[in-house]
């Protein structure tokens, strides 16, 4: 498998509430998998990343926190909920998924010492970027299908299977960020000392 497919686009999501999915190439097809309700997500995570050894995953979770706890000083003007990208993206803070930050943030470091590189990803502003003329985008099942075709005619891969659920669809725009930043069409959005999403 060349390196400009070995990627994991996820769509990163509570614990144990079975919303995590996972798309990637495997057999010249793009495949998705998800955790169930109930399991471990960051578990599963773990093992699927371990069975595919892949170059790196795009994450849909902030992998840092705004600068200020960093790099910064303490006054009432600092920012310190939201980082640069999120701003120019319209993302939640970090620090209002507290709990889901902080789970990203151990995992990129434990996947650190495997030696795969984890970044962050956006799926909703890619959905923006490729289908303004589409409405719904996670808010009607019936438009599933519609945005599934449109994005398929943009994949350099056929589909194993549809994705039946939104979050299987996110993981889906996930690994097209990392396949659009191995082709050098990516967006980056953000501060590079602070953290970037890249879309």
């Amino acid at each position: 498998m060349s390196q400009a497919v070995n990627f994991i686009g996820v769509d990163y999501g509570s614990k144990l509430a079975g919303t995590t999915a996972a798309a990637y190439v495997a057999g010249g097809q793009l495949q998705i998998s998800q955790s169930q309700r109930g399991q471990n997500a960051d578990e599963w995570l773990w093992q699927l990343v371990n069975t595919l050894q892949p170059k790196a995953i795009f994450i849909d979770a902030p992998l840092t926190l705004p600068k200020v706890y960093t790099q910064g000083v303490y006054t009432s003007a600092t920012e310190y909920f939201y980082r640069a990208c999120d701003r120019e993206v319209q993302a939640m803070s970090p620090m209002f998924i507290g709990g889901l930050t902080a789970r990203a943030i151990q995992f990129r470091a434990k996947l650190s010492e495997t030696g795969i590189a984890i970044l962050e990803t956006y799926p909703s502003q890619l959905a923006k970027l490729l289908f303004s003329h589409l409405q719904d985008y996670k808010k009607s099942p019936v438009a599933l299908p519609v945005f599934t075709d449109a994005l398929q005619g943009l994949l350099p891969f056929q589909l194993k299977q549809p994705p039946v659920n939104w979050h299987q669809f996110d993981s889906l725009l996930a690994w097209f960020s990392s396949y659009r930043h191995n082709q050098g069409q990516s967006i980056l959005y953000g501060d590079a000392t602070e953290g970037r999403i890249i879309v």
